[in-house]
């Protein structure tokens, strides 16, 4: 039997951002419970031009199907009018081992479950009121977390840094960003001081935030560390801050923002964000980070749910 492939126009059709969001604090939920195992992820990186690529693979136990997700990043391919972004995600018969879906989203998908897991933190462990969002980045992950943060939070103020003005220029005229007031800065330290949300989107080789940018009641989600060489967070913001989330322990102890910290804080402050969605109760002026290094089951869960949407395109 072939396998059914669906384009990343087929796939963009079925997207149903709410049913998502509970799909990835399902997968989080079971990943936190031991029920899910994944594979240690494959990483290449190249230099000219500059790229990477990852691949990941998650079962969920007693599943039918299991998932392989691969997904590159290219920065320069703006300049040839392409997607930073490419990949596809796979389904295998968790039985027979044969492929039985290819979604060829084009990176598409891997980009939102990620924005989709920082609109999780940012619905348990940010502050309820949120009076600012900041965003540190400008590429396609930053956008794409600021525009599902709009799921889970009525805040619309929104100032976000970048390195580069024309950069900061064209974030704020996306027009699928039209519905926040952004303001835009080349001082991070602008960000830290005026937000109560901040969400890290970079790829940025040191650090970006220490702890003097701290200030009680602020929640910061990070998601750039996603391998050996990057950071965002420093080890001295991790060791001030009251509780730090962590989608996967053991990757973020290899090369999350944890991984820098983990010789100065005390592990009882540290917790996997699958066991916390129930139990955590934040306090007022409590200090949280959230370190997202991408977990297999986030591609699991939505590649599971695309590939039924697709051929249940009227459930």
């Amino acid at each position: 039997m072939k396998p059914r492939i669906f384009t990343r126009e087929e796939i963009e059709k079925t997207i149903d951002v709410p049913e998502l969001i509970k799909k990835i604090e399902e997968g989080l939920l079971l990943s936190s419970k031991g029920q899910v195992r994944i594979a240690p992820i494959s990483m290449l990186n190249f230099e000219h031009p500059t790229g990477e690529l990852h691949i990941k693979s998650g079962h969920i136990t007693g599943d039918e199907q299991f998932v392989v997700k691969i997904a590159s990043g290219f920065p320069e391919n703006s300049q040839l009018g392409l997607s930073s972004s490419q990949g596809l995600m796979l389904l295998f018969s968790a039985k027979t081992g044969v492929i039985e879906t290819v979604l060829l989203d084009e990176g598409c998908l891997t980009d939102l479950r990620t924005a989709i897991a920082g609109a999780v933190c940012a619905k348990h462990f940010a502050p309820k009121n949120i009076v600012r969002i900041g965003i540190a980045g400008t590429g396609i992950q930053a956008a794409k977390q600021l525009e599902i943060l709009r799921y889970v939070t009525d805040c619309r103020d929104v100032i976000v840094w970048g390195r580069r003005a024309e950069a900061l220029a064209a974030f704020a005229n996306k027009p699928e960003l039209v519905a926040f007031t952004i303001q835009t800065t080349q001082n991070i330290s602008e960000v830290c001081h005026s937000c109560d949300l901040i969400v890290t989107a970079t790829a940025s080789p040191s650090p970006l935030i220490f702890a003097k940018d701290l200030r009680p009641g602020m929640h910061i989600t990070a998601v750039g560390a996603d391998q050996p060489g990057k950071q965002e967070i420093a080890a001295d913001a991790m060791e001030r801050a009251d509780q730090i989330f962590v989608d996967h322990l053991g990757q973020c102890l290899k090369y999350g923002d944890l991984s820098y910290a983990k010789e100065r804080i005390s592990m009882d402050k540290v917790q996997e964000i699958g066991a916390a969605l129930n139990s955590y109760h934040r306090k007022p002026e409590a200090i949280t980070i959230a370190d997202l290094t991408g977990v297999a089951i986030e591609d699991v869960q939505i590649a599971k749910h695309t590939s039924y949407r697709r051929s249940c395109p009227l459930s």
